[in-house]
């Protein structure tokens, strides 16, 4: 009997059964789409951090006041001065790091005519717009001069600018910062929201400005973090070294005790990368469990059809077959299952990334090698189901098979 025969006749056999060739294959759908989707997801979410870690600068640090370390005396200690800043900016002290931006932070009401918002005032220096890789979409930033004479300018995020002006153009328009009167200079372009803030919605001014007129006296003169950018991503371990070692001496600290944490957005990027693979490990897991059952469930009823096809087996083996042909006409069967079933996943499962993937705000990976990886499990779990009931039936004497009716 050739190969194609075979094939007709298993496909005769499944289509005499539709309905329980159907049930039969469902598990084995669910299956393949439940892990495809899982492993798309987590795919998906390391491609997006990847992506969020790229775009806010691989190559950098930030140094938050305050110690991570539970055992420090001056843990969550306001540490942070614009001497720091200018300590870890000297080559000689620290010569991997390429850009220093200090930063003072605070929650501000901004208005423009009767439009208002609350949003993040961020007084820093003109190294920042390089330090995070940020470029306009109008205007310009504010330069060392205004910097140095506390000029009262502003950079605007785009989400600030949309909610503040609408559709007027904002450079050259003023707007009121906790009631300090302020010229707009800039708009920056559009980023997008990250873990630790949204980039788009902020007001951006000099330092000096923002010391002088929005800070508390009590802060005028401290740091709420210190954006650092080594001079490439090799250099990353060397400038953590550099700033931790300048700001143990600035401080009068030891390693052990250091008033001040230092973060790196590489170190955050394999920190989720890990638990983003631990996750999808553990529901692909999960999700495969249905796998084992659509084999168990082809295995039983393969064992069906074997005990519902005892004559013809024995008619056939009766006429010449060999044991070896019955064996693969059931294993052909139990294999066509196991494809057919990993086929409709795959298809179950390229409709649930394209319905995820804007309901959940995250692309659901799903890439040509995983498919194909999808279907050649579903066939190697209907042929691994499929070899028990075969190797019965290839063990059924004729004479037996015939007697049975």
């Amino acid at each position: 009997m050739s190969w194609a025969e075979t094939f007709r006749i298993a496909a005769e056999a499944l289509l005499g059964r539709r309905m329980r060739s159907l049930l039969t294959m469902l598990g084995i759908l669910i299956g393949i789409a439940a892990v495809m989707l899982t492993v798309g997801l987590g795919e998906g979410a390391r491609l997006e951090i990847t992506r969020e870690i790229n775009r806010l600068g691989s190559n950098l640090l930030i140094v938050m006041p305050g110690s991570t370390s539970g055992s420090s005396p001056l843990a969550g200690a306001t540490s942070l001065t614009m001497d720091d800043a200018r300590t870890l900016a000297d080559p000689s002290v620290a010569p991997d790091i390429a850009g220093v931006a200090p930063m003072m932070s605070t929650r501000a009401n901004v208005q423009h005519d009767a439009e208002r918002t609350t949003t993040t005032v961020t007084g820093t220096t003109t190294d920042w717009e390089s330090v995070r890789s940020r470029n306009l979409v109008d205007g310009r930033f504010f330069t060392a001069s205004e910097y140095a004479s506390s000029e009262q300018v502003v950079v605007l995020g785009p989400s600030t600018a949309a909610a503040l002006f609408g559709d007027t153009p904002p450079v050259g328009g003023a707007v009121v910062v906790n009631g300090q009167a302020f010229t707009v200079v800039g708009v920056l372009e559009a980023v997008g929201a990250n873990a630790l803030s949204n980039d788009d919605d902020l007001v951006v001014l000099p330092m000096t400005t923002m010391a002088q007129r929005l800070a508390p006296p009590a802060t005028a003169r401290t740091l709420s973090a210190i954006y650092v950018a080594a001079t490439d991503d090799a250099s990353i371990s060397a400038a953590h070294q550099q700033i931790s070692r300048a700001l143990v001496v600035n401080h009068g600290t030891t390693s052990a005790d250091q008033d001040f944490s230092i973060m790196t957005f590489q170190a955050l990027m394999t920190a989720m990368n890990t638990m983003t693979g631990v996750l999808t490990t553990l529901l692909g897991g999960l999700a495969g469990i249905s796998l084992v059952v659509g084999g168990i469930g082809v295995m039983n009823i393969m064992l069906v059809s074997v005990s519902e096809r005892v004559r013809e087996i024995g008619l056939r083996k009766a006429l010449g077959a060999t044991p070896a042909l019955i064996r693969r006409q059931f294993l052909v069967e139990a294999g066509i299952l196991g494809l057919l079933g990993g086929a409709l996943g795959v298809a179950l499962g390229l409709v649930g990334a394209a319905i995820l993937t804007p309901a959940l705000g995250i692309e659901v990976a799903v890439s040509l090698p995983a498919t194909l990886l999808a279907l050649a499990v579903s066939l190697t779990i209907g042929l691994v189901a499929g070899v028990y009931p075969a190797s019965r039936a290839a063990k059924l004497a004729p004479i037996d098979a015939l007697r049975s009716e």
